[in-house]
């Protein structure tokens, strides 16, 4: 008999783990495609073994395990690859592996073996940063970077990818591929890179980041509007970045949005796990000490003494919302100053939209909606449910409301998202 809880621990596990596995493989191996597809097998062979004999105790271990495993394999298959295998097959490589795993006749059994696998937490950070540069390697186009360190870093599926960047999902696949081929091609080694080359590499790795966050602070499909590993990934990682990187005011502005951002988690979900929304929210719920981290992070990008960038001045307009007793009482003048900054810094329709609500509360909905119809044609949002969202809640307060019906009708056929799905049909029925 099969446990179908089985497959739901595996996929957890790897959504936490897969970047350290991955990481950990292309060290021992030094060929990220290969550690990469070593990682996808361990993987299927979890969800063929765990959900019929049970998770092992150790399933982080278990996976490295196997992959490393299949990594043996595939070198052994290599004739001119020998020495090296050897080399792995008996522990002689760094990164913990103990001598004697893997000899001839049967492979041992992972589970057994996953207890000698040595988790050394600050070489696997090492590991998943080295992962993320190599990932957003200046070989590769911007979308190639984005979309790889995603997959392996984040542990995003290709769907959820294509969902995030608003393409087909075969466009993604086809990205990930030949972002590997390439990389395989230009001969990129594993490895943190030195100091000069880590500013070249920089913007692409914060911008990863940021959109792994951004899918778990609001996950565009499944169940859960929070995906708590996600953005406790992304936190990390931006932790680490700023350890790295001291000096970079961006690094400290993202990782001062990803805190003042994650500070609203506690109260952005009621007892049933909808989304309550910030008018409605209970402010004494957010996490104060998140919001002390967020401040002081955003305190040190201010003194760089170069000015804040897009996300220093993301994490400004999120600091105006901690520092608001209401909705009421924020200072919303300034955040649509801070937008217009963002908009002349990084323009976006996404920032556009989120103009206009600020515009909405400052001005009111008319002077709003006039930016939200020039946003009409804007590719990016063209198969997200937010411009209709926004759109419909501007000409309900206007009091056009058969308008306003169609637009919230068009975003509930757009969300992915049920529990965001949920809010937005409950606005439809307070229209009558």
């Amino acid at each position: 008999m099969t446990d179908p809880t089985g497959r739901e621990a595996v996929a957890a596990v790897w959504r936490i783990e897969s970047a350290r596995i991955v990481g950990a493989l292309a060290r021992y191996t030094g060929d990220f495609a290969l550690a990469e597809d070593c990682a996808q097998e361990a993987l299927a062979e979890a969800l063929v073994n765990w959900p019929r004999e049970g998770a092992p105790r150790d399933p982080a271990g278990w996976l490295l395990t196997v992959g490393r495993r299949r990594a043996i394999d595939a070198f052994r298959r290599r004739s001119a690859l020998g020495e090296r295998y050897a080399a792995l097959a008996h522990g002689l490589g760094e990164g913990g592996i103990v001598s004697g795993g893997v000899s001839g006749g049967a492979p041992p059994d992972p589970v057994r073996e996953a207890e000698d696998v040595l988790w050394d937490p600050d070489r696997i950070d090492d590991d998943v940063l080295a992962l993320m540069f190599l990932s957003c390697h200046p070989v590769l186009s911007r979308e190639a970077r984005v979309a790889l360190t995603l997959r392996v870093v984040g542990g995003l599926t290709s769907d959820e990818i294509a969902r995030a960047f608003l393409v087909p999902t075969a466009t993604v696949q086809a990205r990930i591929t030949r972002a590997k081929k390439t990389l395989k091609a230009a001969r990129v080694p594993f490895g943190t890179p030195a100091a000069d080359e880590r500013a070249e590499r920089l913007g692409s790795v914060l911008s990863v980041v940021y959109l792994i966050f951004t899918e778990g602070s609001s996950a565009s499909s499944g169940k859960d509007l929070i995906r708590f590993d996600l953005a406790g990934e992304a936190q990390r990682l931006a932790r680490v970045l700023s350890r790295l990187m001291p000096d970079e005011s961006e690094v400290h502005g993202l990782l001062a949005l990803l805190e003042l951002t994650a500070a609203r988690f506690p109260a952005r979900t009621g007892p049933d796990g909808e989304p309550v929304l910030l008018e409605h929210q209970d402010r004494r719920r957010w996490d104060r000490a998140a919001i002390r981290r967020g401040r002081a992070a955003l305190a040190r990008a201010e003194r760089t003494g170069r000015g804040l960038g897009a996300y220093g001045l993301q994490a400004a307009i999120a600091e105006c919302h901690t520092a608001a007793p209401s909705v009421e009482e924020t200072d919303w003048e300034r955040i649509v100053l801070l937008y217009e900054a963002l908009g002349r810094l990084a323009p976006s329709p996404v920032v556009d939209l989120n103009r206009a609500v600020a515009v909405c509360m400052a001005q009111g909905p008319a002077a709003a909606l006039t930016i939200v119809d020039g946003l009409a044609g804007a590719k990016e949002l063209s198969g997200s449910h937010l411009l209709p969202n926004v759109r419909g809640e501007l000409l309900a307060r206007l009091g056009r409301t058969d308008e306003a019906r169609a637009e919230l009708e068009r975003a509930v056929r757009l969300c992915g998202n049920e529990r965001e799905r949920t809010v937005l049909e409950r606005k439809l029925a307070d229209l009558g």
